[in-house]
């Protein structure tokens, strides 16, 4: 009951920043559609919405490392989790207190980014349920690194690494613009041993039905969020048992 309590109170804190979510939501959309004016404008096949929205979900994504790490970084800098730190709640209840009303607004985004991409032809079929669910584990990523980052960065740093940088990362190296063997072997290797690439290819093998080459990216996908959150995990508890001594 208490981790509900602190969940629901998170959900609240992050509805009274509805500008910034919004941008989370929008800019994505944006993009969408540019790319896809594009696409329709050129005589080769660039950006297809087959294959431009699993990215483009992917990279709306990396915007809840943003929430999640401002989230975490304003409460620290606060008196607010100190009084909490007196309560019988553990580090991975907080964690997992700041994680659950995030996963519903990454699914809420998803959808609508796939919605918009049925307005620009994509496929209406069963594939897109399975896609919806193969870009969970990719949503518990993002927010683990923010909440990995918002529990050792301020606020401020967490704004300025993961408002432009994370999100520019995420983008570049998960293929979403452009193919990654355009650029080499050498920053493709790079690109695939990091989790984002694996998120947008296990998706376009969800939708396209291709059901056999999902899980060999999706488990990197899976791997890395379960550390990640086992880090944050771990540097919160850290952060509390030095707070109460």
């Amino acid at each position: 009951m208490r981790l509900l309590v602190f969940a629901s109170r998170n959900r609240k804190e992050l509805l009274r920043d509805p500008v910034t979510l919004a941008f989370g939501i929008g800019f994505p959309l944006v993009v969408l559609f540019l790319l896809s004016a594009i696409q329709a404008n050129i005589p080769v096949s660039l950006f297809e919405v087959e294959s431009l929205i699993p990215g483009i979900a992917v990279f709306g994504l990396s915007f809840l490392s943003l929430f999640s790490g401002m989230l975490i970084a304003k409460d620290r800098t606060s008196s607010f989790l100190m009084r909490l730190f007196a309560s019988p709640l553990t580090a991975s209840d907080f964690i997992l207190g700041y994680t659950m009303p995030l996963l519903p607004m990454a699914m809420a985004q998803c959808i609508i980014c796939f919605i918009a991409a049925f307005f620009l032809g994509l496929a209406v079929n069963v594939n897109v349920l399975l896609a919806l669910v193969v870009l969970i584990p990719a949503a518990a990523l993002f927010i683990g690194i923010g909440l990995l980052g918002g529990s050792v960065l301020s606020d401020k740093q967490v704004g300025g690494i993961f408002g432009a940088l994370l999100t520019n990362l995420s983008a570049w190296l998960s293929g979403t613009w452009f193919d990654l063997n355009l650029v080499g072997p050498g920053f493709r290797s790079v690109a695939y041993v990091l989790p984002f690439a694996r998120a947008v290819d296990a998706t376009r093998a969800a939708l396209a039905g291709n059901y056999a080459s999902i899980f060999p990216h999706l488990w990197w996908v899976i791997g890395y969020a379960v550390v990640i959150l086992a880090v944050a995990i771990i540097i919160f508890s850290t952060r509390m048992n030095s707070d109460h001594t």
